[in-house]
């Protein structure tokens, strides 16, 4: 399973620098890729058109897992093959560098990819909510955070929560004591055994965090700074397969979405399915978790969510350019929906 690391920011910049992901040369990443269970020429022979897709490990990734585990995407003539990786630095890297064709990435590992030149869209959601800042026993507020260590990585959307947390009640993030982790099981570790005073993590270890250290209390869950159904991940592409094959993205967005409807309609069935194989948790921590980030893959609400989300990392130093518009294509994503309104009609979370 992929997990959230600390030196995903470096390692675009570094590709940048070296001309990779504008170019797309796969073989400057030395990095295994698993066969998947059906080889290449099975695919072809059943008619398939393969698409590799890398993913993270939050439950923002649940839509893209039960697309894959359901085979969702095969009726429309797509076989969905996993890349694993084991942080989301790879699953960056591999996206970047053009060895995968698309790949459901936290929004602010996306806007980095952008900021560098790299030739990628993003063309639905994938997850809504889940990061959340966690204080322990007598951190209440923003104001408590002074001289306080707040463990995240960097240039995430985790980072990006308490940043914007703190600017909200008018206190300078330099007045924390940031500190950058390199997975998600070693930062929620950090906070649980008291090495940091908060942490900012992604749902289900958010939910661990609360679980395992006493007195420890939510500080925010995004909803006070964002409102309801904001993004956390995103479903991106690379531009010459959105130019060669929009067919096979429209089939994987169109999976996507019966997966959540599925993910609605049984949640308990979905959960059971991956649980242990993608989220190393209890099932019951898995359930409070999941419901505090829901599968939500019309996401055309959040455009100005994720352009104001580009100002803070252009003011924290991350990038040069906040986000241009064309790089937000929702038109595969608004097909889809014309083409499937009964489907669409169903989902409880959407734009519309």
């Amino acid at each position: 399973m992929c997990e959230r690391c600390g030196n995903t920011y470096h390692k675009i910049q570094e590709f940048s620098r070296r001309g990779l992901l504008k170019s797309g040369v796969a073989s400057a990443v030395s990095l295994a890729i698993p066969a998947s269970l059906m080889t290449a020429g099975e695919a072809a022979a059943a008619g398939l058109t393969r698409i590799k897709a890398t993913h993270g490990g939050g439950l923002c990734n649940l839509g893209i897992f039960i697309a894959k585990e359901r085979k969702l995407a095969e009726k429309d003539g797509v076989d969905l093959d996993f890349v694993v990786t084991p942080t989301t630095t790879d699953v960056v890297t591999l996206f970047g560098a053009g060895m995968v064709d698309i790949s459901v990435i936290p929004y602010s590992n996306f806007i980095n990819l952008v900021d560098v030149g790299a030739p990628v869209q993003m063309v639905a959601g994938a997850g809504a909510e889940g990061c959340i800042l966690v204080g322990s026993e007598g951190i209440n507020s923003a104001e408590d955070l002074k001289g306080k260590s707040i463990g995240t990585f960097q240039a995430d959307t985790l980072e990006v929560l308490p940043y914007d947390y703190m600017s909200a009640a008018g206190i300078p993030f330099a007045d924390a004591d940031i500190k950058y982790f390199n997975s998600s099981p070693e930062l929620a570790a950090a906070f649980i055994n008291g090495a940091i005073d908060a942490v900012s993590h992604i749902e289900p270890y958010a939910t661990q965090c609360l679980q395992e250290r006493a007195g420890s209390s939510i500080l925010t869950d995004g909803l006070d700074l964002y409102g309801k159904g904001y993004a956390d991940c995103v479903l991106a592409a690379r531009t010459p397969l959105l130019d060669e094959n929009s067919g096979a993205v429209k089939a994987v967005i169109k999976a996507m979405m019966a997966a959540q409807l599925e993910t609605e309609q049984n949640t308990l069935a979905t959960l059971e399915e991956t649980v242990g194989k993608y989220y190393k948790t209890s099932l019951e921590s898995l359930k409070l978790a999941q419901s505090r980030q829901p599968v939500m893959i019309d996401q055309r609400n959040n455009t100005e969510f994720f352009y104001d989300r580009s100002v803070s990392m252009q003011k924290m130093g991350y990038v040069k350019n906040t986000l241009p518009a064309d790089a937000l294509n929702w038109t595969l994503l608004e097909e889809v929906i014309s083409e499937n309104q009964e489907l669409y009609n169903s989902l409880e979370l959407k734009s519309a």
